[in-house]
């Protein structure tokens, strides 16, 4: 018994020597920790507060729809976009307010919501959306070249059709009526079978010939 006291104190003497020696660094590892573990639960505190209080908002925003009210429906925007810009909610109400200004002819406007949203959303949906709503801008303000090489950006399977049928319309205004052909019939070949508009893009197709 004596024997097995005496190892106790060896491992007690020897616990307390390294803690002398790293005790300090022990402490100070340990409030790092402490400290890393509150700020993440904080923050995360915080980015469901901010996800709360965006659908608050955006729910808010799509009621002023029906006022046909541009000012209000941007302003409730507006709110949105800029103090909750990390929520899924900023670049919805940033296409709505895009959508609003294209109504309003606010070109400018509409254009600097499409890219913000192709710059900040999260969600590569929204982005092929925005680029589509861009794209069809600039072909409006005849700059062929910037509308092309947005669609020339990778999209999502079930946007190929739509970005397609868009590229040959700017071909075909350029008259390069080859090139259109080749996009009128990728449009096709993305579009499902059981769509109606591919009787559109069909329509714009056999236009070619004529």
């Amino acid at each position: 018994m004596a024997t097995l006291d005496m190892q106790e104190q060896e491992q007690v003497d020897a616990f307390k020597s390294w803690w002398k020696t790293n005790g300090t660094r022990v402490m100070a590892l340990l409030a790092v920790v402490v400290l890393a573990l509150a700020v993440a639960m904080g923050w995360q505190y915080y980015q469901a507060k901010q996800v709360a209080e965006a659908s608050t908002l955006y729910t808010e925003l799509e009621k002023q729809l029906a006022s046909n009210d541009p000012k209000r429906i941007n302003d409730a925007a507006v709110v949105i976009i800029e103090k909750y810009s990390s929520t899924a909610y900023a670049p919805r109400a940033a296409l709505l307010s895009a959508q609003v200004s294209m109504f309003l002819a606010d070109a400018p406007q509409a254009k600097m919501r499409l890219r913000w949203v192709i710059e900040h959303a999260k969600e590569t949906g929204l982005q092929n959306v925005a680029r589509l709503r861009l794209a069809t801008l600039l072909l409006d303000e005849k700059d062929y070249d910037g509308a092309l090489k947005l669609l020339e950006s990778a999209q999502a399977d079930s946007f190929a059709g739509l970005y397609a049928d868009l590229k040959g319309d700017i071909l075909s205004v350029q008259n390069k009526t080859a090139e259109a052909r080749i996009a009128y019939q990728q449009a096709l070949d993305k579009v499902d079978a059981k769509n109606a508009y591919r009787n559109l893009i069909q329509l714009k197709l056999d236009g070619l010939a004529k």
